[in-house]
């Protein structure tokens, strides 16, 4: 039987949602924007980019799309960059706000400056390959997470990639660098979820 690659949306409401399906389609997927509802049916997984994450609430509140993110998260592998960590996660601070409480920590906004103090950095990572570049845009910061959650690689002592089960959240956009290995380990979850 032939070997179908899995169906990934990008959430394309904000954030460079093109980079994550160029990455995907480098990864071995078939990435596919998503901009309503019905458009996360048949999918096999689903990445939440970066932007303006109350931005991103507001446009989710609109035609009951929350609920259904909500539900769809929950059933199939998620990955959240940046913005998109911080709607995953149980409990958001700094000001509080909406989330879909899937990814058991809590997230800091804006924790590492404005737009400003954005930075590139290179880091161990528990990834194979030695160290990972980790591209930061006003970052958010996992300040807490919970023994269910694997961290994958930190920055100042704080975890920038974890996973759980089948969420896996970056607080960095590993979609702006050239080295695919995060988008690859998010496309062996969604293959793992398939069975294949």
């Amino acid at each position: 039987m032939e070997y179908l690659k899995p169906r990934i949306g990008v959430l394309a409401i904000q954030g460079d949602y093109a980079a994550h399906a160029e990455a995907l389609k480098e990864a071995g997927a078939d990435p596919v924007e998503v901009r309503k509802p019905d458009q996360l049916d048949g999918l096999d997984g689903l990445i939440l980019p970066g932007g303006e994450s109350t931005t991103v609430l507001r446009f989710l509140e609109k035609l009951n799309f929350f609920e259904i993110l909500a539900d769809f998260c929950a059933q199939k592998p998620v990955f959240g960059t940046c913005a998109g960590a911080i709607l995953l996660a149980r409990k958001v601070k700094h000001p509080p706000q909406r989330s879909l409480g899937l990814l058991d920590a809590v997230v800091e906004r804006n924790a590492y400056g404005r737009q400003i103090d954005s930075s590139i950095l290179t880091a161990e990572t528990a990834l194979p390959g030695g160290p990972l570049e980790m591209v930061f845009i006003r970052a958010p910061r996992l300040a807490e997470t919970a023994n269910s959650v694997e961290v994958l690689a930190r920055r100042e002592g704080f975890p920038v990639l974890v996973r759980q089960g089948k969420i896996l959240a970056a607080t960095f956009h590993p979609e702006l660098s050239q080295d695919r290995r995060v988008h690859e380990l998010f496309v062996r979850i969604v293959n793992e979820a398939r069975g294949v």
